[in-house]
């Protein structure tokens, strides 16, 4: 009897341990894809991964990244592809709130969770969601105090926190504070974009979106600055191009001021 127990627990491990090894090699092969910005590919790796992997935080927030990369892709022509991309912005925030449910300590779990519902929030208009709004600011703040998951995180997180804060100032201050969203403010902004450009350099669009604040506040030498610098960054994203496009006409647009 005692030999059998100890080959069961012996079997159990070795059982958590190849799965735990097959997990991580999805991991990696879904990593890849999503480097290669194939997105659908990327999700069915994760969610294999999932299977193999239950309640793991550092899996959950790679399908929630990837829902988010989808839905942001997807047509949205008709109201029938509105709702669509709804429904997977909302199983990416799902995801995420399992992320940070399991990964309560870590500052990607948060600052996905703010992706997911930053989108969810321009979706739907972010004056008519300020609970949303409010979450993803809460989420961001989170993320940056944990200070974990490496530079490219903390830069994410930091723009993240900028980008809402450009967004929700550009409403009058007196209509904002109604809506519990008063904090917003352009200055702010700017502030947090400087740091997230300090932590993570060469990404495309902490430039484009940083030299929109700055072109608010007649701020246009930098600004020129900011956008030469986007031109002159690698690809990363599969945005990027889009990025390239917008910063070469907004530095035509300036080149006088």
């Amino acid at each position: 009897m005692k030999v059998n127990k100890i080959s069961l627990v012996f079997l159990i491990l070795f059982s958590s341990l190849l799965f735990g090894q097959q997990a991580d090699k999805l991991i990696d092969e879904g990593d890849k894809l999503t480097d290669q910005f194939n997105n659908k590919g990327a999700l069915e790796k994760y969610l294999q991964a999932d299977k193999l992997s239950a309640k793991n935080w550092d899996v959950l927030w790679r399908i929630s990244r990837s829902y988010v990369n989808i839905g942001t892709h997807m047509p949205e022509g008709t109201d029938d592809q509105k709702e669509a991309q709804l429904a997977i912005f909302q199983k990416a925030l799902s995801y995420a709130d399992m992320s940070v449910a399991l990964g309560s300590d870590k500052s990607i779990t948060y600052i996905r969770r703010a992706i997911a519902n930053g989108r969810i929030a321009l979706f739907k208009g972010v004056f008519s969601v300020g609970g949303v709004v409010n979450s993803v600011k809460s989420d961001c703040e989170r993320a940056i105090k944990l200070d974990n998951g490496g530079n490219y995180v903390q830069g994410l997180a930091h723009y993240v926190l900028a980008r809402t804060n450009a967004k929700i100032s550009e409403k009058w201050a007196p209509a904002r504070a109604v809506l519990g969203l008063g904090w917003a403010d352009n200055e702010t902004a700017i502030k947090e974009f400087k740091t997230a450009i300090s932590l993570y350099p060469n990404f495309r669009m902490f430039y484009i979106d940083y030299a929109r604040s700055l072109i608010r506040e007649d701020e246009y030498g930098t600004a020129r600055d900011m956008l030469n610098r986007c031109i002159s960054s690698p690809k990363h994203d599969e945005d990027d191009d889009i990025c390239l496009a917008e910063s070469k006409q907004l530095l035509n647009e300036i080149k006088n001021k």
